[in-house]
Formats: structure tokens, sequence, C-alpha cells
């Protein structure tokens, strides 16, 4: 039987500088994501398309959210088949192209997940799983280019 799960946010652009859209140049691409209960999501554009750096972009919030989604899907695979994980890192990578038109897309996301295992008896399920974690990705199962996954496994101590 299939669920049905509903998320909302409010996204308020906070970027006009007095005259609007006026012009390319004229206005900021500054943005607020309030989602509530949780702290605010301070935005903009990439830094290529006049975005602030010090800001999220959505970009980086893709990747971030395909990095965070296999993490869980993997914790949780993992639980269920006893491999203990004591830590995890990613350093996750994307790269978009951008057309002429200036319409884009995604080429692809390559995830590389540093896991820590508690003995090394479990290495090689460990690395093993990811596949698993990816099937179940909620975020991967939405997106329409490749994610990729170099994992690396190590045993603590």
């Amino acid at each position: 039987m299939s669920h049905t799960h509903n998320y909302a946010l409010t996204l308020e652009w906070t970027g006009d500088q007095g005259t609007g859209t006026d012009h390319y140049r004229s206005y900021k691409r500054d943005h607020v994501i309030r989602i509530e209960g949780k702290p605010d999501l301070l935005g903009s554009s990439d830094p290529t398309f006049r975005g602030d750096p010090s800001r999220h972009n959505p970009e980086d919030l893709l990747v971030a959210a395909l990095s965070a989604c296999h993490m869980m899907s993997y914790l949780h695979v993992c639980v269920m088949n006893g491999v203990v994980v004591t830590a995890y890192v990613d350093h996750a990578t994307g790269s978009m192209e951008t057309l002429p038109d200036g319409s884009g897309r995604f080429l692809e996301v390559t995830l590389h997940p540093e896991v820590t295992v508690k003995d090394p008896g479990m290495i090689a399920k460990a690395d093993e799983l990811h596949h698993k974690a990816h099937e179940l990705c909620f975020i991967a199962n939405s997106v329409n280019f490749p994610v990729r996954c170099e994992a690396q496994a190590t045993a603590a101590g």
C-alpha cells in the first residue's frame, strides 16, 4: 500500500531594491524559505547568475537533498542488515549545463560517502548496501539524471 506524504513551505523573494525587476541588474536574487517550526533558510541564485555567494542556491540544495536522502536510506538499510555505522561523511558533487536559450539541467550528481563501520567484518556488506540505499532514496527516484555513488568503507580504530 502506498502512502502520500505532503510538504509545505513558503518562499518569499526579498530582492526588490525599490524598482522591482525593471532591469536584469536592478534586483537581487535573494529569497527566504520558511518551513513552520524550522529555522529560515536564506537563498539566492548561484553567483554565476548574479546571486549572493553567502546564501544557499537551488543547485546546492538539490545536491544536498540527494546526499542527505542517500545517507538516510543507507543508515536504514545498515540497521536492517546488522551493519553498525559509526561515522558517515559525504563529499557530493554535481554538474549542470546551461544552454544557449537560458535553460539548463543537471547532468549528474556523484556521492562520495566515506563510511566507518564498527569492525572490519562489516566492510563488504557496508559497501554492498549503497546499492539498496540508492534504490530506496526518494530524491534519487525523483530526478531524471544519473546519481552515482563512489563509496568507501573502513573499520573504526
